[in-house]
């Protein structure tokens, strides 16, 4: 499929999985449910998602509460980016290498472990910082794993026709469960304590590993040599990525605004302990305000295919998103943060689904994890940029801190657009 753009055609090569021409935009924004394989992934990823935010919400504050330091907050953070940027690009070459339903049968099963063991450790009344933050390792590790094989399996599970669809409609799932979570986690910390949000993650696995069971999918094809090490696998990955320009910038575009802006999430904790003097039932309205924005911002830009494939609407998004956080920081009235969160939420979600869709669009199926493992180390970086965000606010307090954020961004995303006229006008 070609790549548009005003000075001509850029030629790219597609995977099977990729190759049919979409129709134009429009509102078949639920067409992708339709296909049962990608119906069981969507229900299994809405329910386990949930018990995710629940949980990380949940965790957030128990470090807050328990030591009130953001500095606790940051190692723990950072004890989760380390595995992630160290495995993420392992995580997609084997993803690239192996079944992709039994990869994500083995990690989920892993990751419902290590909630089992927080539920017990909060139950019983012990969690020192060293011990959370080796179960935040043991996370980042999982995650490591788990979201190259979940987001390559996608464009299996649809028709061509189908994928930017069923993109958005993920995106959608993930983020609703940005509301369902932080909602459910503010009354259960309340009514019935910490480690009930703890176990009703861990129950929510069950969802994942149900529903990857229960898929009918065609015998597994291997995508690379057999003769290729894991190592010369990932280096073909990389090279893949390398010699294509276009490739390189959304793989930048990918990382640097999480780094820099996607911590305003899990920060919210101290903004809604230190700025605003809420309690956890306060936090959740604010958690549940940037979900509910995400989903809104999905639902709005997923129906529109043509949005979701054009480099300048993801510039454009990324200049609001960068807006929002700077008036969040610079905002006075208490009762007006959800609002704005909204407006935020919805922004990046936008930002994030149209990058997602066009490295979709843009990869073939050979090398999908390894390349989307390279997006993913946005993964690794969200809670390396929180650990260094939330030292910051120990600094400079975490209304200037929400400030830098947003103008970080927004330099980012002008500099882009003016010196970067290929990506402005991308349109796969």
């Amino acid at each position: 499929m070609p790549i548009r753009t005003t000075r001509g055609v850029i030629d790219v090569r597609f995977g099977s999985s990729v190759g049919e021409q979409l129709a134009p935009g429009g509102s078949r924004f639920f067409t992708a449910l339709r296909h049962r394989n990608y119906r069981l992934l969507w229900i299994g990823t809405l329910v386990s998602n949930s018990g995710d935010w629940l949980d990380q919400v949940a965790l957030n504050w128990l470090i807050v509460a328990q030591t009130g330091s953001a500095l606790d907050l940051a190692l723990v953070n950072l004890s989760r980016a380390v595995p992630i940027l160290a495995l993420t690009l392992v995580g997609g070459a084997i993803a690239d290498r192996t079944e992709r339903r039994r990869l994500l049968l083995r990690v989920q099963s892993v990751a419902m472990i290590l909630a089992i063991v927080l539920t017990a450790m909060t139950i019983a009344g012990t969690t020192p910082v060293w011990a959370l933050c080796l179960l935040a390792a043991g996370r980042g590790g999982v995650m490591a794993f788990n979201l190259p094989a979940r987001h390559s399996l996608i464009p299996t599970l649809v028709p061509p026709k189908d994928v930017p669809n069923a993109v958005a409609l993920n995106s959608v799932t993930i983020n609703s469960t940005k509301v369902l979570g932080p909602m459910l986690a503010g009354i259960l910390i309340a009514r019935f304590g910490l480690a009930t949000c703890f176990a009703v993650n861990a129950v929510s696995y069950l969802a994942v590993l149900l529903t990857l069971t229960a898929m009918d999918l065609p015998p597994f094809e291997r995508r690379v040599r057999h003769s290729e090490s894991l190592a010369g696998s990932i280096a073909a990955g990389l090279r893949y990525v390398a010699t294509r320009r276009l490739l390189v910038l959304l793989v930048l575009v990918s990382l640097l605004p999480v780094f820099l802006g996607q911590p305003f999430i899990m920060l919210l904790a101290l903004f809604a302990h230190d700025a605003l003097h809420w309690g956890p039932v306060g936090l959740g309205v604010l958690t549940s305000a940037a979900g509910a924005g995400s989903v809104v911002g999905a639902l709005a830009i997923g129906g529109f295919t043509e949005l979701l494939r054009q480099g300048r609407v993801l510039l454009l998004l990324l200049v609001l998103f960068g807006t929002a956080l700077i008036v969040l920081a610079l905002n006075t009235v208490d009762l007006a943060a959800p609002v704005i969160l909204i407006f935020a939420g919805a922004a990046y979600i936008s930002y994030n689904t149209t990058l997602n869709t066009i490295m979709q669009m843009m990869v073939s199926d050979e090398y999908r994890g390894r390349v989307m493992s390279t997006l993913f180390l946005n993964r690794g970086l969200m809670p390396l940029g929180t650990a260094g965000a939330a030292a910051l606010s120990a600094v400079i307090g975490i209304r200037a801190t929400y400030a830098a954020m947003g103008a970080s961004i927004l330099v980012f995303a002008v500099a882009l657009a003016l010196l970067s006229p290929g990506l402005r006008r991308l349109k796969v």
